[in-house]
Formats: structure tokens, sequence, C-alpha cells
């Protein structure tokens, strides 16, 4: 039953129920939130391998730098509904274009 199933499983579930209606473009809203930090670890490799095989696009949607980080080909950093940069999350980390920008990715980052 749907009861019996872990977190990770629900998880796998979903993605693959998505994924029968054959999208081009599959929204991800902080999907692995509610995983702890391991599982979570196994479900990025897992959904990062899903996305390539599948070749669709995934918006994904995390307050984690980590997960946008490894999750991602590029990286929108929003503020109050507007895109403050668009780039590669290493030319987000190193180059932030706002001080909204270098304050979210750490203040470690000279605007």
């Amino acid at each position: 039953m749907v009861d019996e199933l872990s977190g990770g499983q629900k998880q796998r579930v979903a993605v693959a129920r998505a994924l029968c209606a054959e999208p081009e473009v599959l929204l991800l809203d902080e999907p692995l939130s509610a995983l702890d930090l391991k599982l979570r670890q196994r479900m990025r490799t897992e959904l990062r391998a899903i996305q390539q095989r599948a070749g669709i696009t995934f918006i994904y949607i995390t307050h984690d730098q980590g997960e946008a980080l490894t999750m991602s080909d590029r990286v929108a950093v929003m503020r109050q509904g507007v895109i403050e940069q668009v780039a590669d999350g290493t030319t987000v980390y190193d180059n932030p274009e706002t001080a909204f920008v270098a304050s979210f990715v750490g203040e470690n980052n000279a605007f």
C-alpha cells in the first residue's frame, strides 16, 4: 500500500507518474525537501540520471544551494518573483550580478 512506501519510494513513484505523460518540461518544486540527507543525495543523482535519459527539461525549485548546483545546468536566482540572475552555477556563485544574489549565495562573494 501507498502508506507503506518510504519517502524515497514515494518520490520515485511521483516522478514516474509525471513522466508517463511524456512532458517536454517537468516542474519539481522542492522535491527532496522532506527526505533525510543521505536519501536526498541519492535522489539527486537518480533524478539527474532520469532527466538526462528522458531528455526533458526539469525546472527544479529549491532553496538548497548545494542541490541547485548539483542538479542544474543553469541556475536562476529570484527575488519576489523577479529573476535577478541566470547563468551556470559557477558563474552565479563566483560572479553574482546583484547584491541580492551575492548575499543569497554567500557573504564571501563580493558584488
